[in-house]
């Protein structure tokens, strides 16, 4: 059974962020955190996590040409390809939203900003991205331009930097921002998100679908996937993730329902069934706009808002930003269990190694640990 074994407070306070994970260490770009400013323009930060040392740093600001580093941004989207992460659209407070295309190269830790060509998509937010093999897809989001929801897929070739419109066939999703887009196999999986019942313009009439929808991205034909259980509620700003064929979804809001959650659910393509999955330890708070990255056996998950303690829970208006991160481990090792034994009992401690007893202090049997995020700025 997966459980949750690590909390840790204390790195990046970050919202509406993108991340991606290459090896044991975990690349996470942008966002925002309320009280920071989203009117001048500056760099967009860094933040790296070893799941390793379980510590956090900063990378300094770049040096390259300004032209070559995205500005601070947040619902924008991030994906590995080889070495090199793809960064596209989002938002900031004084420029809006952004079409160009950026590069991170995770070996040297340097930005660029390739030219493109094609039918570039329209400047936008909320949309989602994922990969296969060496094309990125985007679909969805809120387009700046035309003022309104999208569904239409774009695709780009990244071995000649050409974007185009993909022609899909078949019945489309519903236009959608803030939803999820996995690949498993040669299929894109789209759950939840935030639409409008009166068509793709926002009329405050919101509408939350909790329906699977399939996109075949070889045939690039929309399918309907069958759905034999009662599917979790409709949400947006949640986590998704692939493992080992699955496809799992964790948190996320229903402004209809006003309701943020904190359940882990699991849906499996070839039954067409859903199930809520039952973690052991402390789960992460309710919360949205959160990251989650796949390392190996384990799951990543940080950041994110939820509503102040201080107020009403389902008060939509306080909000609280998040600095923590959890791992949901779906392969305890032996070594894992051993230390949550030692916390579950109560052993004797002095006696292990300094580091050993650091890493049982951040196990979530009944400890939380503040570790300080290491930075370059102090």
């Amino acid at each position: 059974m997966p459980r949750w074994t690590v909390h840790l407070e204390g790195g990046p306070r970050r919202v509406n962020h993108a991340a991606v994970a290459v090896g044991h260490r975990l690349f996470s770009f942008g966002g925002y955190c309320s009280g920071e400013d989203y009117e001048s323009l500056r760099q967009i930060d860094v933040h790296i996590f070893n799941a390793v040392s379980l510590r956090w740093r900063k990378l300094p600001p770049a040096t390259c040409s300004p032209s070559k580093v995205p500005y601070m941004r947040y619902g924008h989207t991030a994906v590995l390809i080889d070495d090199v992460v793809y960064i596209w659209g989002g938002r900031n407070d004084a420029e809006g939203a952004c079409n160009v295309l950026y590069t991170f190269h995770t070996a040297t830790q340097q930005w660029g900003s390739p030219s493109v060509s094609g039918q570039i998509p329209g400047a936008r937010d909320g949309h989602s991205a994922c990969v296969l093999e060496k094309t990125m897809y985007i679909f969805g989001g809120y387009e700046q331009l035309a003022d309104c929801f999208s569904n239409d897929i774009h695709k780009l070739d990244t071995k000649f930097m050409c974007w185009s419109l993909v022609k899909t066939k078949g019945f489309p999703a519903r236009w959608r921002d803030f939803h999820s887009a996995t690949v498993i196999g040669r299929w894109m999986f789209v759950f939840g998100g935030r639409a409008d019942r009166s068509g793709p313009f926002h009329s405050n009439n919101e509408v939350y679908c909790n329906r699977i929808r399939v996109f075949d991205l070889l045939s690039e034909s929309w399918l309907d996937s069958p759905q034999t259980t009662a599917p979790p509620e409709g949400r947006r700003s949640h986590s998704a993730f692939a493992y080992r064929g699955e496809l799992y979804i964790f948190g996320g809001y229903n402004a209809r329902l006003n309701r943020h959650f904190q359940d882990l659910w699991k849906y499996t393509p070839e039954l067409g069934r859903w199930i809520r999955v039952e973690v052991m330890g402390k789960a992460p708070c309710a919360r949205r706009r959160q990251c989650c990255c796949v390392v190996g056996d384990k799951i990543l998950l940080f950041g994110g808002t939820s509503p102040s303690q201080d107020q009403d829970f389902q008060d939509e208006f306080y909000l609280m930003d998040h600095s923590d991160l959890f791992i949901l481990d779906f392969s305890p090792s032996l070594k894992t269990l051993c230390k949550l034994a030692v916390l579950h009992y109560n052993l004797d401690q002095s006696c292990l190694p300094h580091d050993l007893r650091w890493e049982l202090s951040a196990m979530t049997t009944n400890s939380n640990i503040s570790r300080p995020l290491l930075s370059s700025h102090g």
